[in-house]
């Protein structure tokens, strides 16, 4: 499950980037959720007839978890109006290792000393993808960073609350938490910068296609924390630069440079050795 959600969703960072020409990114981000919350919501509350499904305890933890996934969106987004889409995937890679360390401050996972400077060698790997973007773009370039921070926030709250909470439900109010945040901001700054973008119909349909993706990959992503932990889950995300090259090379010409790949083997196997750490731990 997690492998199908990691290949599949960057098809929404390659739509999110062809339609940054002619909408905000912000806008982009908050219409996903919008599509999101428009079809996720009436069918919860048709499936459990009336609205207390969505009436679940600790809810202020479900609205800091649509805030982690609406923020983790909104600058991945925003990073892939100026940068290549395989980059803010490889710079975003440090999530898995943000995750683990999540993980032990708010899961209780138990890490020793070389998980610890696995994540300290993988941030390094991220330093040499971000430093030559960020000497010609940059703040922008760290962009990905905050996303990678908001999405590892969104999966520890998913892993806590996942095994309490219906996954359809999660979604739903995860979603419906993300459009209202984004919409505030959408709201605020619309007057100041670029106005609000009505979608054309082709527009409005590759939208849709980003919310139906972005349903069907997330909530992969809940299944599958519901049969393992977090820290286990996570270096299965690496799959992800497979879909981003593939799908930056065939819709924009893009390939990563030789110093990105080296960052990206840097990541990449910072997290398989948490993996195998994680794995001898629970022998």
């Amino acid at each position: 499950m997690m492998t199908a959600a990691m290949l599949v969703i960057p098809i929404v960072d390659a739509i999110a980037k062809h339609l940054s020409d002619t909408i905000p990114p912000v806008e982009i981000a908050w219409l996903r959720f919008v599509v999101s919350s428009g079809l996720l919501v009436p069918f919860v509350i048709r499936r459990d007839k009336g609205f207390a499904a969505l009436r679940l305890p600790k809810l202020h933890l479900h609205f800091l978890r649509g805030a982690g996934i609406a923020g983790a969106t909104a600058f991945f987004f925003a990073a892939l109006q100026y940068m290549p889409i395989a980059n803010v995937a490889a710079i975003f890679f440090v999530e898995p290792l943000i995750l683990t360390l999540f993980s032990a401050v708010f899961l209780g996972d138990k890490i020793g000393w070389r998980r610890i400077l696995a994540v300290l060698i993988g941030f390094s790997g991220a330093l040499l993808i971000i430093r030559p973007s960020f000497s010609e773009l940059g703040v922008v370039a760290l962009l990905p960073l905050g996303a990678a921070v908001c999405f590892a926030a969104y999966m520890t709250l998913t892993k806590r609350l996942s095994n309490a909470s219906d996954p359809w439900t999660l979604q739903a109010l995860a979603n419906l938490s993300g459009m209202i945040m984004l919409g505030v901001i959408v709201v605020i700054h619309a007057p100041t910068r670029e106005a609000f973008a009505i979608p054309v119909p082709i527009e409005a349909v590759q939208v849709l296609a980003i919310g139906l993706v972005a349903i069907a990959c997330h909530t992969l992503i809940i299944f599958a924390l519901r049969r393992v932990d977090a820290s286990v889950a996570a270096p299965f995300q690496y799959l992800e630069i497979i879909g981003a090259t593939l799908w930056g090379y065939l819709f924009f010409s893009e390939f990563p440079d030789a110093l990105t790949w080296i960052g990206i083997a840097i990541i990449v196997g910072s997290g398989i050795f948490v993996f195998y750490r994680e794995q001898r731990s629970n022998q």
